[in-house]
């Protein structure tokens, strides 16, 4: 029997899940739990069963074993009133190209029971100056605003997020996790999928690295592989200018010892600890054949 995250009902609950395509395991034995209100992400090489567990959970794709809870009922019998709970953001849609965005919205606003205002969900998503203009004349960034405008057009209490920033320049993807950080704050359960690693920090409390169709560990992205308990790397020049560096757990003592002994500043000084993306990297390389 399934029983909730904690002390509050879990948004989604997985236990045992399984998917076979012919000959080739996608899913091997996933468990993950996702907390009402919680934004988790993840992670994982392209084969590693990302997509097709997500597309279980939304209930467009059929497992072969496990458990699955999705706010509180099995995906696999969703009902038209389980859908409206659920916000979807796909990777790419191309659904609609000729309306414009205020068309759009207004025309799925007509499937959900209780819709946000149509024109305050363009306003949300930072697309107000571009009502009138139609779908495919969008930039990137705009079209998956207008993604996002449908996604929580419904008020879902959960919404997924397949590689939601795709394409996007550097200043487009700040301006987009920025609201992605709104919808959390408004209690939105998140569950994002993402190649961007420094995307899965900055909107993730937790993430979940998958390979090979498992799940390998489920923490903050902070502790994630050890990494609060990972040596830092201090790195200095000596006179003769060659190179030095250590791996220590006492970096301050380390860089006040060079201080000492260089009178002052020291060349070079560099002070690195192990980022997200090195504890992603030496995972996934652990798991290869």
């Amino acid at each position: 029997m399934l029983v909730p995250v904690g002390h509050e009902a879990a948004a989604v609950l997985v236990r045992g899940l399984h998917k076979r395509y012919g000959e080739r395991t996608a899913v091997d034995g996933v468990d993950l739990e996702v907390s009402t209100g919680e934004v988790v992400a993840i992670l994982g090489p392209n084969g590693a069963g990302k997509t097709t567990t997500v597309e279980i959970l939304e209930g467009y794709r059929r497992r072969d074993a496990g458990e699955v809870r999705v706010l509180g009922h099995d995906p696999a019998a969703a009902t038209p009133a389980w859908r409206a709970r659920v916000g979807i953001v796909l990777q790419s849609v191309n659904d609609l190209s000729e309306l414009t965005v205020h068309e759009t919205v207004r025309h799925f606003a007509a499937y959900y029971p209780q819709p946000r205002d149509p024109d305050e969900v363009i306003a949300t998503v930072g697309l107000a100056d571009s009502g009138d203009q139609r779908s495919r004349l969008l930039s990137g960034g705009q079209r998956r605003r207008l993604d996002v405008a449908l996604g929580i057009l419904g008020r879902p209490e959960l919404l997924f997020l397949d590689e939601p920033t795709t394409g996007f320049d550097p200043a487009a993807r700040r301006t987009f996790w920025q609201l992605i950080e709104d919808l959390a704050a408004e209690g939105t359960t998140i569950l994002l999928t993402t190649h961007y690693l420094e995307e899965a920090e900055r909107l993730a409390g937790r993430v979940a690295v998958m390979a090979h169709g498992r799940v390998l560990e489920v923490a903050s992205p902070a502790a994630l592989g050890g990494r609060q308990q990972a040596g830092t790397t201090v790195a200095w020049t000596e006179p003769d200018g060659g190179s030095r560096s250590t791996v220590t757990a006492e970096p301050t003592r380390v860089v006040a010892e060079l201080g000492a002994r260089f009178g002052g500043e020291v060349p070079g000084l560099t002070v690195t600890r192990p980022t997200l993306e090195d504890t992603y990297l030496a995972m996934v390389a652990e798991e290869q054949p």
